[in-house]
């Protein structure tokens, strides 16, 4: 398949769309580079849907430019615009055998039977489902129904290649085994994909880049290590890695650097140009180091009010003078603090990021 030379940049330039006095999507610019996975991440009615519909040509711009592989195809119909949509429901045709449906947008495009055969088989062994032709869809499991509609959209060797939130139909252990496939087929192809979800830890493990929506615009955009160490708002830290939002406050140092005063604990930190004084601080579950209070006096101490036991690590929350702190902890598995217990509280500094 001569996936690789096909696949094509997607820009957007100041885009908006509107449903009478609705607007789903307000002056929204971006570019997913030819070759690379870009997601679309946001509470329900962030407006990411409807982003992934006007890629696809399903929806009309009220405003801006879209642009594929270079080309204005703002206003160009859906069925010319050389991309392909992998639906949240699979979109399979019941009464046809999985060869059929990977054939069928060959063969409704014109291309003899022989032809799109084979390149459906082609398609099907791309994705391990050698051997299933005869199979209807109702004889596959979710996970095989998945790679079924991928192959479909597969072989018509798409510029984009578009995905509508294609795990949530499937439970969590094999949410992750097609989340991977995916990313090495689209490494291993170098596909343009755009993939929407609302799960932020799916986001992360797919992406090249992700695009945080919220309220129809853009909230940020950056790789997922620029996301989730130096998010750009209180709403990013908090919908990406469930972050610990609380009050701190900030001395600046030098042109970088501050100090920043967290109850009785304090640390350095870059600044990121918020002034002197009180400042919003998110603090990831991991940066947080408990251990018991030994009776001495700690510059910040605790109250652990729940404890939960998930195998491979402790979550707690824990009650301070700077609020209640959930605390994710992968050491004490072995020797867990108990509900009720004192603790003295202490952070690692790459957790710890000032926000606006």
């Amino acid at each position: 398949m001569s996936l690789e030379t096909r696949s094509g940049s997607v820009e957007f330039r100041r885009v908006t769309k509107a449903y009478g006095p609705v607007v789903a999507v307000r002056d929204v610019s971006f570019t997913v580079a030819a070759g690379t996975l870009v997601t679309l991440l946001g509470p329900s009615g962030c407006g990411k849907t409807t982003t992934l519909r006007l890629i696809a040509g399903l929806e009309m711009t009220t405003s801006g430019q879209i642009l594929i592989g270079g080309s204005d195809v703002t206003r160009v119909p859906a069925t010319d615009r050389d991309v392909s949509m992998v639906f949240q429901s699979y979109a399979l045709f019941p009464h046809m055998t999985v060869l059929e449906n990977v054939c069928y947008g060959l063969r409704v495009g014109g291309e003899p039977r022989d032809r799109a055969v084979a390149a459906a088989r082609e398609g099907l062994a791309l994705l391990g489902l050698v051997g299933f032709d005869d199979r209807l869809p109702s004889e596959l499991s979710g996970g095989q129904q998945q790679r079924v509609a991928v192959a479909r959209a597969l072989v018509l060797e798409p510029r984009v290649l578009l995905f509508d939130e294609p795990l949530s139909n499937l439970d969590a252990k094999l949410r992750r085994r097609v989340r991977e496939e995916i990313r090495d087929l689209q490494q291993k192809l170098r596909l343009s994909v755009v993939y929407v979800t609302h799960d932020q830890e799916e986001a992360l493990a797919v992406s090249d880049q992700i695009i945080v929506m919220d309220n129809a615009v853009i909230a940020q955009q950056g790789t997922p290590t620029e996301l989730y160490r130096e998010p750009a708002s209180r709403f990013v830290a908090d919908f990406i890695g469930d972050a610990n939002l609380v009050k701190g406050t900030l001395k600046r140092t030098d042109e970088r650097l501050a100090a920043l005063r967290l109850g009785g604990v304090e640390f350095a930190l870059p600044h990121r140009g918020a002034t002197d004084g009180e400042v919003n601080v998110a603090i990831r579950p991991e940066a947080v180091r408990l251990r018991p209070a030994d009776g001495t006096d700690a510059p910040l101490i605790g109250t652990i009010l729940k404890a939960a036991y998930l195998g491979s690590h402790m979550e707690y929350t824990v009650g301070s003078i700077i609020g209640e702190l959930f605390v994710v902890d992968s050491g004490g598995v072995a020797a867990p603090l108990t509900v009720g217990a004192g603790v003295s509280i202490g952070f690692i500094s790459h957790g710890v990021t000032v926000v606006d």
